[in-house]
């Protein structure tokens, strides 16, 4: 079985050679455009100038930027044909533009249409090479998948009727669909199934039992009587750094748009990726290391200036770190200037905030108002442990509770916690659980419309709220 990086490698590869040769071949044709003046009389001439052979080098690196923004590699299998095409088509006339607008602008004729030839040969030529290298592989991929050649490990969570029925959907299938199940979890469901053809796992060590069966998938398939008991191994699912599916109607408690595979006629949710595309998911992340980098540089004089300032209203560090957790459950600390008195939770239990908390220092409000203490999360941006915008990161002993009460809130793993949310803005800082709650539904809402334009909007009003000192 082909690994995830080794059929990534190949698009990568076939991308790169592709947009050489397709770069070359423009080239010779813009040579021979009789629109066109090179000052050179032979061909060999001319690709061996020094503005050509420089061109040759770094165009197909700025196309194979596009490409990597565009998410195609984000996803090694599974690629849809259709979507395929949409996304090459897409970044190719990008690539095209910025080619047009940077590197040939001295080309520019006086008669549109030649211009309009120049742009369309090149598209033409990017597209049909790119396109027909990633249709080959794709298709091989696709082909080897439907012939059983390639599999993926795949662990079902349940081992009742639903988990039977599944294993015969896709063991049944003239065409498969790559899912190989190689063992169930039980869950506590009142009776396992005895028909069942692979190994049932007790529901403890998940990671350690992935690892040594080589899991790549994993799909839950529990009967309707045990949606109680399946809440709280969502929670236990996430770190496992792989896609989790799910049938629909088992996890109907969750809210929000999710994508949507088939298998066999039944649709399948996706919980482990949100509704984002994968383009718009790196331009998310890139978006992030940019503004924190600049951020930084801009935050730091802020951030001497308080820390004096901290070291001289009271005694303790001037920075304050906590563990709360994060993209797919996974804990990070999270970093803050101190606004709280030393030991604030000196009794060991984590409590929540108030406005007139007496915890709180003179400075620390005045920060906590304009979030000043907010700065060095700049920081944990940078690192990748938190987005500019995403649901605000908890810590594990409120998540816990919340879960009881909204099982939902295991969507928020989808994404990287963020320095502000849509439910920062609309909402605010939340003072108990039942808060946090109602919070939550601004933050539901924000996965169900993901995009770089909700996350500028999101920006502006919390930029408006620093403005004017409503932090608190």
């Amino acid at each position: 079985m082909i690994g995830v990086k080794r059929q990534t490698a190949k698009y990568v590869l076939c991308d790169y050679v592709m947009s050489n040769i397709a770069w070359l071949l423009f080239n010779i044709v813009r040579f021979y455009m009789p629109a066109i003046s090179s000052g050179y009389v032979a061909l060999d001439d001319f690709l061996l100038s020094r503005n050509v052979l420089i061109g040759q080098l770094f165009m197909p690196l700025i196309m194979m930027m596009v490409y990597y923004l565009s998410g195609y590699y984000n996803v090694a299998f599974f690629k849809s044909r259709l979507h395929e095409l949409f996304t090459t088509v897409s970044s190719t006339f990008l690539n095209t533009l910025i080619l047009f607008f940077t590197a040939l602008i001295n080309d520019i004729m006086p008669l549109r249409i030649d211009n309009y030839e120049l742009i369309f040969v090149l598209f033409a030529l990017q597209f049909l090479c790119v396109y027909s290298c990633r249709l080959v592989i794709t298709t091989n991929a696709t082909h080897k998948i439907h012939n059983r050649e390639w599999y993926f490990n795949t662990l079902v969570v349940g081992c009742g009727k639903q988990a039977l029925k599944l294993t015969r959907e896709l063991n049944e299938r003239a065409k498969s669909l790559g899912y190989n199940i190689v063992g169930y979890v039980d869950i506590g469901e009142d009776s396992c199934s005895k028909e069942l053809p692979y190994p049932v796992y007790p529901n403890k060590e998940l990671g350690e039992l992935c690892d040594s069966l080589n899991v790549k998938y994993i799909i839950v398939a529990v009967d309707d009587n045990r949606q109680v008991r399946l809440n709280a191994v969502i929670n236990e699912l996430y770190p496992l750094d792989r896609p989790i599916k799910m049938q629909s109607t088992v996890f109907h408690n969750l809210i929000g748009r999710v994508k949507l595979s088939n298998i066999y006629g039944q649709p399948l949710v996706d919980v482990s990726s949100c509704a984002i595309s994968e383009g718009g998911r790196n331009m998310k992340r890139l978006v992030d290391i940019v503004i924190s980098g600049i951020a930084l540089i801009f935050v730091a004089p802020i951030i001497a200036i308080f820390a004096i300032l901290i070291k001289r209203d009271s005694k303790g560090p001037v920075f304050y770190r906590q563990e709360r957790i994060g993209y797919h459950h996974k804990p990070f600390n999270i970093y803050k200037l101190r606004t709280m008195y030393a030991d604030a939770e000196g009794d060991g239990k984590p409590r929540l905030s108030s406005t007139n908390d007496s915890r709180i220092t003179p400075l620390g409000k005045f920060m906590r108002k304009y979030r000043i203490d907010e700065l060095p999360q700049f920081w944990n941006i940078f690192k990748g442990d938190m987005s500019l915008v995403g649901p605000r990161p908890e810590r594990e002993y409120f998540i816990k509770q919340i879960i009881e009460q909204a099982p939902y809130y295991a969507l928020m793993y989808q994404i990287r916690p963020g320095l502000t949310s849509w439910g920062m803005v609309k909402y605010g800082y939340a003072k108990n659980v039942d808060e946090m709650i109602e919070r939550l539904q601004y933050d539901i809402v924000y996965l169900e419309n993901m995009s770089m334009l909700v996350d500028l909007k999101i920006i502006i009003y919390t930029l408006r709220t620093v403005i004017m000192g409503r932090g608190m």
